[in-house]
């Protein structure tokens, strides 16, 4: 069994819509350490975070708002991130996605001390791979896969500790992604297993390939699950809709390809805003997928050898 590590990042300022910031609070509401313990998991709630002193920090962009509090969340879980993986499976509850900004950054660095490569899943209807100088929404959630990339424009940013090779990332389930991302994208090594793939050949298969990928380089595994990453007509408490996403069936078989795999050692939960929730109804569903992910089942089936 695993020792669950709960830290709430109760982050905000990475988008213009507020309400994020009642994330973990709603996740704990809706029983995810109850979840976790009935599985046979040990767990310990760290309780949230908080970014710190700010500094004064400006972009070149005019767009860019509230850079100052996202570089101070982004230190706070990043030291948070590094700490919480040498004692068990960091589970970073949001918060919006900018979180992953400082979540990827300490899980990359404990993976380069472990001496492991890192794979990061991307389960989100958007790339997230502007940069600070790029976005022109100004909004920092949208720029979290750029920065874990090693990708430029990220100079009012600590360094990454240990860049994911592009090789190593995969998108599963995009489909909002502006001009500008899909330049970037094209020039990638990146895995985008978009809409269009997951339509054309199901989600099993691009899911179980990437899986195996991670298994034969021996790699940790940082899932990092969006709930625009499901359709809003299962999960509306999101302030980015994007209509077609994944179903309750479809999310969940993910989430059971993935614990059946043994490979993921960290995740984020973003964007929930229960603000936008109709009486708690996606953090439960976030919170059954998490349930997914760690080992509940309708029935057992034998682990995939070979």
């Amino acid at each position: 069994m695993t020792h669950c590590i709960l830290i709430g990042a109760p982050v905000d300022s990475g988008q213009a819509r507020p309400g994020c910031l009642m994330g973990p609070a709603a996740y704990r509401v809706a029983r995810l350490a109850e979840t976790l313990a009935a599985l046979g998991h040990s767990v310990e709630d760290r309780g949230d975070l908080a970014p710190g002193a700010l500094g004064s920090e400006a972009s070149a962009n005019p767009a860019v708002h509230h850079l100052p509090e996202t570089l101070g969340w982004t230190r706070a879980l990043s030291a948070a991130a590094r700490d919480a993986c040498r004692a068990g499976m960091p589970i970073f509850l949001g918060g919006d996605h900018s979180l992953s900004l400082g979540s990827v950054a300490g899980v990359a660095a404990h993976a380069a001390e472990a001496g492991r490569p890192l794979f990061v899943l991307w389960l989100d209807a958007h790339s997230d791979i502007h940069s600070v100088e790029t976005t022109e929404s100004g909004n920092l959630h949208g720029t979290p896969l750029g920065y874990l990339a090693g990708r430029a424009g990220f100079d009012a940013f600590p360094p990454f500790p240990a860049p994911v090779p592009e090789a190593n990332i995969c998108l599963f389930g995009i489909r909002s992604v502006d001009p500008a991302e899909h330049a970037a994208l094209a020039e990638t090594e990146i895995t985008v297993n978009d809409m269009r793939v997951l339509d054309e050949y199901g989600f099993a298969v691009p899911m179980r390939a990437f899986l195996d990928r991670v298994a034969a380089a021996g790699g940790m595994l940082h899932v990092s699950l969006d709930v625009d990453f499901l359709d809003p007509s299962v999960a509306p408490a999101v302030g980015t809709t994007v209509p077609g996403g994944a179903t309750f069936r479809e999310a969940h078989l993910v989430c059971e390809l993935i614990h059946e795999s043994g490979l993921m050692t960290s995740l984020d939960l973003v964007e929930l805003n229960p603000f936008l929730d109709e009486r708690g109804r996606t953090a439960r569903m976030m919170v059954d997928l998490v349930g997914s992910l760690m080992g509940r089942k309708v029935f057992d089936r034998p682990t995939r050898s070979g």
